[in-house]
């Protein structure tokens, strides 16, 4: 089974917003674009804004699809769709998660899951290429 999963590029003055997944979650303790689960029934944008609106208590904007690829990790594949996002109010994280700021060349200094690695490489530019 392959799980439909959308995150939010949110870039502002050269700053990209991240958050840390919780413990007890698959990918504990790494870095990643705020999103989640798409849900029967949802589209992505629909579950983007509503995953958004749970863990940052902030109203989007979703924009163009940015990158998207599928990655087999051992217990499970995921299909990972990021969309620009622009934000509409302040992001406050409302499940402990750590968040920061983090400036396009500081995104190679945290540790992202895999599937993230090719978009990693074209937002900090060392790519220009959008398909891994």
């Amino acid at each position: 089974m392959i799980v439909d999963v959308v995150a939010a590029v949110i870039e502002e003055d050269g700053a990209f917003l991240v958050t840390r997944r919780l413990a007890g979650t698959h990918l504990a303790g790494m870095w990643e674009f705020p999103g989640g689960k798409v849900d029967a029934g949802e589209t992505h944008e629909q579950a983007l804004r509503r995953e958004i609106r749970e863990e940052l208590d902030v109203e989007i904007r979703v924009g163009r699809l940015r990158f998207d690829v599928q990655h087999t990790y051992p217990e499970r594949t995921v299909a990972l769709a990021f969309y620009d996002c622009t934000l509409h109010g302040t992001p406050r994280p409302q499940l402990g998660q750590e968040m920061r700021w983090v400036p396009r060349a500081g995104l190679r200094s945290l540790g992202f899951p895999p599937a993230d690695e090719a978009l990693i490489d074209l937002l900090a530019g060392t790519t220009n290429d959008v398909r891994p």
